[in-house]
């Protein structure tokens, strides 16, 4: 009597074209789940699709749009049927000063990073296999100051404060609900930060003199973190934060 193969795990990573997000999808694949990527910069959106392998989906889709949303849930339906592993990962980085700060960024900044992530999860929550993973992407502004970053905090930090309520909802169907919180990892999210050159030189220069081991963390890192929160090995594992910092700021 012949038997069918196992159904393959599915991963959605929404910021999946670059940086984190992006290694964390070679890496999940690389261990034999079935993964769709979103992200909107043209250009990260050709280099992952010529880049990436030819079975992972890429989808152009704008982490503030609710249609975009519903578009990426429906492709999920299509595609894969259900999830195992939902990493909400796209997001952005403004440092801003107070006095500089104006309402466009801050609603952009909020609509990216905590708009866009709650309602993906909503949207594709009825996806969600029973037993699923949820990830957050937050780091460490998000608990610790960094000047000329509320705004961003903020955003991030809505997040976080969700966790812990999301956990407990959706407990009843094992899906477990976490976040990970990078610190100074090494992605292209510093030169989009807006900074000029020779500030930013100045701020990466500081932050790795403060990491304990002496320099950045790679985005490899990270997925690796992400890869165990999603898998079976972190199945008692819900509501909580795990930081990637190399140990930034203590003794500090």
């Amino acid at each position: 009597m012949s038997t069918s193969a196992p159904t393959p795990p599915a991963a959605l990573i929404t910021g999946g074209t670059s940086g984190i997000g992006r290694a964390t999808a070679e890496l999940l694949h690389a261990r034999g789940y079935r993964v769709m990527v979103t992200g909107q910069n043209p250009e990260t959106l050709d280099a992952a699709r010529r880049e990436l392998p030819d079975d992972v989906v890429v989808l152009r889709a704008d982490a503030r749009s609710l249609p975009d949303a519903d578009r990426v849930a429906d492709e999920v339906r299509t595609r894969f049927g259900a999830l195992t592993a939902l990493f909400l990962n796209a997001g952005v980085t403004r440092l801003t000063p107070l006095a500089e700060a104006d309402e466009a960024t801050f609603d952009e900044v909020f609509q990216v990073n905590a708009k866009g992530q709650f309602f993906t999860l909503q949207k594709t929550c009825p996806l969600l296999a029973d037993g699923a993973s949820v990830v957050f992407t937050v780091g460490i502004g998000a608990t610790r100051g960094i000047a000329g970053g509320s705004v961003t905090a903020g955003s991030r930090g809505a997040l976080l404060a969700m966790v812990p309520s999301l956990a407990v909802e959706l407990a009843p169907r094992r899906i477990r609900v976490n976040a990970v919180s990078p610190g100074a990892i090494d992605t292209p999210i510093w030169t989009k930060s807006g900074m000029p050159a020779e500030l930013l030189a100045q701020v990466t220069e500081a932050t790795a003199a403060r990491v304990p081991f002496g320099r950045f963390g790679t985005a490899d890192e990270v997925a690796e973190v992400v890869a165990f929160l999603v898998s079976d090995a972190a199945g008692y594992v819900t509501g909580q934060n795990i930081v990637v910092g190399g140990g930034i700021g203590l003794g500090a």
